[in-house]
């Protein structure tokens, strides 16, 4: 921004300048008092070249406030020392106009009136163009004009990185009131911050943007030349926390001053300002350019535990946790990293709030578009365990494709108390699919469904008819659960304990624990049940059905008469019933009721039937499923009695048409 003079003043304003004289910042009140106090330790020129600036160009503003005793003290002592200059140089001039006077030399007159008019018109802060006449080992000479040499002292450029200037060059300097030696005492030094602080006071209040060098870093911030030292606080460095500002010094930043008091000479600067000035244009720029759907590009600025927030240029959008992949994502971090450039797609662009949401997984084929016909059910598959909850596990198919067995899928035979103590995640497990729903993205899987079902193996083990020894795992009302083997239980009935007695509590005739022996009745695999019968082991009915069948005539004793019938004790444990229809031929309607059927007092006999007494009866019905016998008294008596007239038939020389009473009469005489 500034000339080679600028250059000049900005090497001149560095070197001198301690480096507590940074200015304050408003926004970090912690480096005030230290940056305050070290302006007023600032060296006597310094401040008289401001107080003097002050008094020459400016007026101290109503309701100004009082400047620090010390700054004050250095000050006025400063215009002491001018004032004193000045009348010293009014007493010579007086003296020398005298002498001359006296000796009446008129051209010496005209000479000291000349020099009086000019030294009267220069005042002693005046800012001059001269000509650089030489270089001596005291400074730089130049010509003031009327024949008077001033001189630049050489502590100006030694203890300043100040360049001299070139010989024959006009240069502006200011006059410090001194005398040396014959020459008028100059400062370049001076008018070069002087015009260094009128560039500066232009540049802020102008607004523009000034260029510097980072000199220095201390606390709360860095020291910037610009001419002069400013400060940059830390904060308004960049548009986020800096983490680390150690690394800045001899870097040139772009700056914009936004606090200047030239009389204390400090200046604030920030680079952040132009930073937000920037990222406003583009963002308003890049506002009427976005829309919903469409596939932008930027990078990751910062990574969070629900997402990820992209730098679009100018306008950050967030990258959903949900919206990152199909699959499932315990990370952000695990898919994008700080930095890392991507593109993405708009998913929803709200321009009033400024705020933009963007997928990246849109970009990607959906895998559930297809997903029925590559895992149609009843379909084994390969997956791994990806989540353990207490009701099931969730398994992945693939990328984006994730299943859900249930802990009733897990196991056959076995009562899972947790999915964990199954299977771990990160495991792989063979699944069948049991249902998909590709628009709901849901699929159900099974684990037991993918191994040999056990039930059907107990079938073929265990047939119907089989013994079995087992613990009583379970009582219940209706009868105690025996375990077979690991995993199966069979049902034994209470109506399945005994032949002859009744039980009405299991807990009475089992213990848990114990080992009861019981014969394999039925087995269900589609409902996972198995029937078990104790009275069943010593099955005398089962031998009894085998050595009979229908039509054959049996004895048997008449055990108790009921109103329906008679039961018959065919053998041990072993009862039929005769019904009334079967003891006797039916009457017609027109004789009335059977005989043997009282309607009151206890039930003596059922026709011919007695209690206790054996008779003949035909077996009519066998049901072994139900142990059930049904017998015909009647029946039996008209098969005897055929068969007593085949006999007599046959015995004798009889005619053919030989009847029962011929039998029966033959029967009679015989005996």
């Amino acid at each position: 921004m500034f000339s080679d003079h600028d250059n000049q003043a900005n090497a001149a304003a560095a070197a001198p300048a301690p480096e507590a004289e940074t200015a304050p910042n408003s926004a970090h009140p912690e480096t005030n008092s230290t940056v305050e106090s070290a302006t007023e330790q600032t060296a006597p020129p310094a401040a008289t070249e401001h107080a003097e600036t002050v008094n020459a160009g400016q007026e101290k503003p109503a309701g100004a406030a009082p400047e620090r005793t010390g700054a004050s003290t250095d000050v006025a002592a400063a215009h002491a020392v001018a004032e004193a200059n000045r009348d010293a140089h009014a007493a010579d001039a007086e003296s020398a106009a005298a002498d001359e006077e006296a000796a009446g030399s008129e051209e010496m007159s005209k000479l000291l009136e000349q020099y009086d008019e000019k030294q009267e018109a220069a005042a002693s802060h005046e800012v001059i163009e001269v000509k650089v006449v030489a270089y001596t080992e005291h400074g730089v000479v130049v010509d003031l004009g009327g024949k008077t040499e001033g001189l630049i002292p050489a502590a100006e450029f030694t203890d300043t990185e100040i360049p001299r200037p070139e010989p024959n060059s006009t240069i502006e300097v200011q006059r410090t009131g001194e005398h040396k030696d014959g020459f008028t005492i100059l400062s370049y030094l001076k008018v070069l911050r002087r015009r260094t602080w009128e560039k500066i006071d232009a540049a802020f209040k102008a607004k523009e943007t000034v260029t510097g060098k980072v000199v220095d870093r201390i606390k709360g911030g860095l020291v910037v030349d610009i001419g002069v030292r400013a400060f940059l606080p830390g904060s308004q460095f960049d548009l986020r926390p800096a983490q680390n500002l150690d690394d800045l010094t001899g870097t040139e930043v772009q700056v914009r001053i936004t606090k200047l008091n030239r009389r204390r000479g400090n200046v604030v600067v920030s680079r952040r300002a132009l930073l937000e000035e920037e990222l406003h244009a583009k963002r308003g720029a890049l506002m009427e350019t976005l829309s919903e759907g469409q596939v932008v590009h930027g990078h990751v600025k910062n990574v969070t535990e629900y997402g990820a927030f992209v730098d679009l240029g100018g306008i950050d959008g967030l990258l959903h946790l949900t919206d990152l992949s199909w699959g499932r994502v315990k990370h952000p971090s695990d898919v994008v990293k700080p930095e890392q450039e991507l593109d993405v797609i708009i998913l929803k662009f709200d321009k009033e709030k400024q705020r933009v949401s963007l997928g990246l997984k849109q970009l990607m084929a959906d895998p559930w578009v297809g997903a029925a016909e590559k895992y149609p059910a009843g379909g084994k598959v390969k997956g791994k365990v990806v989540g353990v909850v207490d009701y099931g596990v969730f398994v992945e198919l693939e990328q984006g494709i994730e299943g859900l067995v249930h802990v009733s899928e897990m196991s056959w035979n076995k009562k899972i108390q947790h999915p964990s103590k199954v299977v771990k995640v990160g495991e792989e497990v063979d699944v069948v699919v049991l249902d998909i729903k590709p628009s709901d993205r849901r699929v159900s899987l099974g684990i037991k469904q993918a191994q040999p079902d056990p039930w059907l193996l107990v079938a073929e083990k265990y047939p119907v008819g089989t013994v079995v020894t087992g613990k009583v795992r379970n009582i219940a009302e209706f009868g105690a659960f025996v375990e077979i083997e690991d995993g199966f239980d069979g049902l034994v009935h209470v109506g399945d304990v005994s032949w002859t007695g009744r039980v009405k509590n299991p807990h009475e005739v089992f213990k848990k624990g114990e080992d009861v022996t019981a014969k394999v009745l039925k087995i269900d695999p589609e409902n996972r049940r198995v029937s078990l019968g104790i009275k069943q082991v010593n099955d005398i009915w089962g031998d009894w059905f085998k050595q009979h069948k229908v039509g054959q005539i049996v004895k048997g004793k008449v055990s108790r008469i009921a109103t329906f019938g008679a039961f018959v004790e065919l053998g041990e444990n072993i009862e039929a019933l005769c019904h009334n229809t079967e003891i006797e031929e039916r009457k017609r309607r027109d004789e009335g009721p059977s005989s043997f059927r009282p309607t009151t007092g206890p039930l003596k006999s059922a026709g011919p039937l007695e209690p206790g007494k054996e008779y003949d009866f035909k077996i009519i019905k066998i049901s072994p499923e139900t142990r059930r016998i049904g017998l015909s008294y009647r029946a039996a008596v008209k098969q005897i009695e055929r068969k007593e007239i085949e006999q007599y038939r046959s015995t004798s020389k009889t005619s053919s048409t030989a009847t029962i009473g011929d039998a029966l009469k033959s029967k009679l005489s015989a005996r």
